[in-house]
């Protein structure tokens, strides 16, 4: 219920991921003995709310978040950054996850940056994420595995806009009009670090969850919560404006924002004098 209602209050314009990491969650948590550990591979255009579900769900299991001990975030370009390193790269992961999750069986791992991690990295968690009871004494079935990526953002607008130029609501759009399109997209994508992993290989991804692109009416509600987050009355005249000075594709309709919410708050900043 708790995480519902942060997703209610907070995320917008993702119906679809909503639903789909409640139910995963939910059916995760209620079960006393898990297979597996919950493995969500979300996907999407940046400025669409990837990190900041991630890090809603990470406060529901850990209250401190991403300040949790227990949650632990990887950026691929921090922590991975170098090509010819990613043999040491493995051997590290794979010693850290074990380390953690033997601490706390209920470990929160988010991988960020999935498309810039170098292909092979990300195979060498293949082992904790399989089915087995435990690996070297060790159980990971309770661990949660969050992957972020911008690979398949392309395949999820494309849905999105057909959606839209063939006169259906955005809130008709399925798991199943995307999930299929997603897997395959990111295993053949070169620049996505799961290019021909063992991981979807093995189909253990229990879910990929699309973030489709954000209209003007999402902006103008990421703009209310940071006003009201700032402790600011609701000024429409500054949400329009603020709405009004993203930039949208295509060109000529105008319908999608090109950076989600990600600029908002920056340019909230402007109108401060308010």
């Amino acid at each position: 219920a708790a995480l519902k209602a942060q997703l209610d209050n907070r995320l917008f314009g993702q119906h679809l991921a909503k639903d789909v990491v409640l139910k995963a969650v939910l059916g995760f948590s209620n079960n006393p003995s898990p297979k597996k550990p919950l493995m969500l591979s979300l996907h999407g255009w940046a400025g669409t709310g990837k990190n900041f579900l991630s890090q809603i769900l990470a406060e529901q299991v850990h209250p401190a978040g991403l300040r949790s001990k227990f949650v632990h975030l990887f950026l691929a370009t921090l922590h991975f950054p170098h090509h010819d390193q990613v043999k040491l790269y493995k051997e590290q992961l794979q010693n850290w996850i074990r380390g953690n999750v033997s601490a706390c069986p209920s470990s929160v791992f988010i991988f960020d940056e999935m498309d810039k991690m170098h292909p092979g990295v990300i195979d060498a968690i293949k082992p904790f994420l399989d089915y087995y009871e435990e690996v070297d004494g060790v159980s990971y079935r309770k661990a949660i595995f969050i992957f972020l990526s911008n690979a398949g953002g392309d395949l999820i607008n494309k849905a999105a806009l057909d959606f839209w130029t063939s006169g259906k609501r955005r809130e008709d759009i399925q798991l199943k009009d995307l999930e299929p399109l997603l897997s395959v997209g990111v295993f053949n994508n070169k620049n996505s670090g799961l290019w021909h992993s063992s991981i979807i290989d093995r189909n253990l991804i229990d879910y990929f969850v699309p973030f489709l692109p954000l209209e003007q009416r999402h902006v103008k509600m990421c703009v209310r919560a940071e006003m009201t987050a700032r402790g600011y009355a609701v000024d429409e005249k500054i949400v329009q404006a603020v709405a009004d000075e993203m930039t949208y594709f295509p060109r000529e309709q105008k319908i999608f924002s090109d950076k989600g919410c990600k600029t908002v708050q920056a340019k909230l900043d402007i109108h401060e004098d308010f």
